[in-house]
């Protein structure tokens, strides 16, 4: 059951309050229609149409009232959240526009993770009308697979290991008819030499794995959906300090949105032969645990100095996409949560995105702006991988701290050498910190959006 497609409906005349959405240059034209007892509450709340600023407007009645909004200029997907949140239950209607895509932010306003909460707080529920209820299925779909990123990311390591993450992919496989294949133990460790190493120091019932559905017509572009998924990173021998490690449980988040968007394929059974990756593992401390100054053989075959055992995500996606390469796909998308840099880089606001070719990047690019849900090309030139070079071994695993998004993507593109490939920095945008801290199950609007936008291409 969806947890959220009865939070919007149909709009058939029901009663309910209005919501006007206003933007800053409107604001002086729009209060000049309102009666004195609007303006005066507008100018007493000081409401200033900045976005997400909500103010009440008085009625002729006690009960009688309605909400404004501030926005920004350009709609986006979560313009209505903050109303959501701060509304009391009932039912609502936009005075003044339709909720289009906003209507995913009105839903997971909805969200909550309270499962270890002795007494949760849950709120009465919003309803909102609209008159495009065309969208109410599509945008419900979205929300859930969201919801179940949020749910992985913000589960509590010590509940979310590789057994679960495998756990997560199995019951996939079962409801979809896919098939599931682990790898684990001696296989992985001559298979897949780098994500042995980097989850070897974890105790038993936690090892490392690699987990692998298939799903689809074998007639069909073969794309493949790679998900880090670092249940939780110490830095390993090389440490970090406390307030760095605290949010490792969210180093998985790659995993999760592989693992959801997995799902968002299988339900609206697009058009491809879909295979999801996911090297599972925890990069743990312990007497065996990957050293700085280990060199590595990939399954690749190309060695790799360790000079940092806290660039670990590169390590294991490495032999992932080198696994890949086996099936020759019409395109691979990694996504992980990989690099503080990108973080520097590019904060909160858009995900990082390498490219081998354009059209896949300018694909991308697109599909963040149609679903609100941006990203930014960083380039990939050949002179980022200078830093990378080692005296000992074909590479070292980390460049330094100068352009280390570009520096890790450029590791990883030593691995991707012969299918399109796009790689998916998402540390910034997949956690939100602060007040409001959690996952927040970005970038999952951009991929569904890129793979209907192909779906779309191919019918032409």
């Amino acid at each position: 059951m969806n947890r959220f497609s009865h939070l919007i409906q149909p709009d058939q005349g029901q009663e309910a309050r209005d919501i006007h959405l206003i933007a800053k240059h409107e604001l002086v034209d729009w209060v000049g229609t309102l009666p004195e007892r609007a303006r005066v509450a507008l100018q007493i709340a000081r409401f200033a149409a900045n976005p997400s600023e909500i103010a009440i407007l008085p009625g002729d009645k006690p009960d009688d009232w309605a909400a404004v909004l501030g926005i920004g200029k350009r709609r986006t997907a979560w313009d209505l959240a903050s109303v959501a949140q701060k509304l009391p239950e009932g039912t609502y209607r936009l005075s003044n526009a339709t909720p289009g895509m906003s209507g995913l932010g009105w839903m997971l306003a909805h969200y909550r993770f309270d499962r270890f909460l002795s007494e949760a707080d849950v709120p009465g529920e919003r309803i909102l009308l609209t008159t495009e209820p065309a969208l109410i299925s599509e945008q419900a779909q979205l929300a859930e697979a969201t919801a179940l990123v949020r749910d992985m990311v913000n589960m509590p390591a010590a509940d979310l290991g590789p057994a679960e993450l495998q756990a997560h992919v199995e019951a996939l496989g079962k409801e979809f008819d896919a098939p599931v294949t682990i790898t684990r133990g001696d296989d992985l460790e001559t298979g897949y030499p780098m994500i042995h190493a980097v989850g070897q120091a974890a105790e038993r019932s936690r090892a490392p794995r690699l987990i692998e559905l298939e799903w689809g017509n074998p007639a069909q572009p073969r794309l493949a959906i790679i998900g880090k998924g670092v249940v939780f990173d110490s830095g390993g021998l090389n440490i970090k300090t406390g307030s760095f490690m605290r949010l490792m449980k969210k180093d998985m988040g790659g995993a999760a949105h592989a693992i959801a968007l997995a799902r968002l394929v299988m339900e609206a059974r697009l058009p491809v032969r879909l295979h999801l990756l996911v090297p599972a593992v925890e990069n743990a401390i312990a007497a065996n645990a990957l050293r700085p100054g280990d060199i590595l053989r990939s399954r690749k075959g190309i060695s790799v100095e360790i000079d940092n055992t806290d660039a670990e995500g590169r390590l294991i996606l490495c032999d992932a996409l080198t696994y890949a390469e086996r099936f020759k796909p019409k395109a691979v998308i990694d996504i992980a949560t990989l690099t503080g840099a990108c973080v520097i880089a590019l904060g909160a606001i858009r995900s990082g995105m390498f490219a081998t070719e354009d059209a896949l990047a300018d694909a991308l690019q697109k599909a963040g702006n149609d679903a609100m849900d941006l990203c930014w090309r960083l380039p990939l030139d050949e002179e980022y991988a200078e830093s990378l070079k080692s005296n000992f071994a074909d590479v070292g695993n980390v460049g330094g701290r100068p352009g280390g998004a570009i520096t890790a993507a450029k590791f990883l593109h030593r691995f991707a050498q012969k299918y399109p490939w796009a790689h998916l920095d998402i540390a910034g945008t997949a956690w939100k910190g602060g007040g409001a801290k959690g996952a927040t199950g970005r970038p999952v609007g951009l991929l569904l959006q890129y793979l209907l936008s192909q779906q779309a291409s191919a019918k032409k």
